[in-house]
């Protein structure tokens, strides 16, 4: 019985760890995998209280309590970025009673492991007998907590199911690619019609100026994805004065007036 019990808690133990190691990840997207695989390696060593501890208001979480924290990506303005925290939302009486339980239980582990012959004289047959009782009583808790964790652990999977076919949708290509967010606003300094400008301003620039239609014609033949309707816009001057990430200026060139861009110093 005590042999079943512990088998138990190192199962309970293997899929706490999954948890923890996988409802958030956050950093730049080519390093997303490495990131992975050092929180897996990171709760590989972790005791069950101290699972217990990073589950509790991290994974589980009270309906009050501020789920909108931003993730840290640590990625700086020019990389590609992603974040992604799932989370299981109770009420504060549930949150608090689930709480209390799971502290019983690392209690119990560390009572089943560390201090089980101190509590029951297994040379004696009342002894054994109690010894028993206790591990009946002891292994039923420990089977509903495992019922409840993998309950808590496939609800993660189908969050993470639908994230992934989010991921692999148009929407989530314009989001990450383009800067355009399922609502239509656009983050103008990630979208990739400005990565695009800065490209062929790199390219392009007769003392650190470009001409807006020359750059408009050097996009159109490498990213013809890259173009103006895309973000609402009606001409390339318009994508350059709605990023206000660029300067722009005017010149008169051949007796006509032409528009011209550099990038803004940071």
């Amino acid at each position: 019985m005590l042999g079943r019990c512990l088998l138990r808690l190192q199962q309970y133990e293997h899929l706490i760890k999954a948890i923890v190691a996988h409802h958030e990840i956050a950093g730049p997207a080519h390093s997303l995998e490495s990131i992975r695989a050092e929180r897996i390696a990171d709760t590989a060593s972790k005791t069950l209280g101290t699972l217990v501890g990073q589950l509790i208001g991290s994974y589980v979480v009270a309906d009050a309590a501020d789920a909108s924290t931003d993730l840290t990506t640590g990625a700086s303005d020019n990389v590609i970025s992603f974040g992604m925290r799932m989370q299981l939302s109770l009420s504060a009486e549930d949150y608090a009673r689930t709480e209390n339980e799971l502290k019983e239980l690392v209690l119990l582990r560390n009572n089943l492991v560390h201090h089980f012959i101190d509590q029951h004289n297994l040379w004696s047959e009342d002894g054994c007998r109690s010894a028993h009782d206790a591990l009946v009583t002891a292994s039923s808790r420990i089977d509903q907590h495992f019922e409840q964790l993998r309950g808590w652990a496939e609800h993660m999977e189908q969050a993470r199911q639908l994230a992934a076919e989010f991921v692999q949708s148009d929407a989530f290509h314009d989001f990450v690619v383009n800067g355009i967010a399922p609502d239509g606003t656009i983050e103008w300094p990630a979208a990739g019609i400005v990565r695009a400008l800065r490209e062929a301003a790199e390219e392009l620039a007769i003392d650190g100026w470009t001409p807006v239609a020359a750059a408009g014609r050097w996009i159109a033949e490498r990213h013809p994805d890259q173009l103006p309707a895309k973000y609402g816009c009606s001409s390339w001057r318009q994508v350059v004065h709605e990023s206000r990430v660029f300067e722009l200026r005017y010149r008169e060139v051949d007796r006509q007036r032409a528009a011209w861009y550099r990038p803004k110093e940071a």
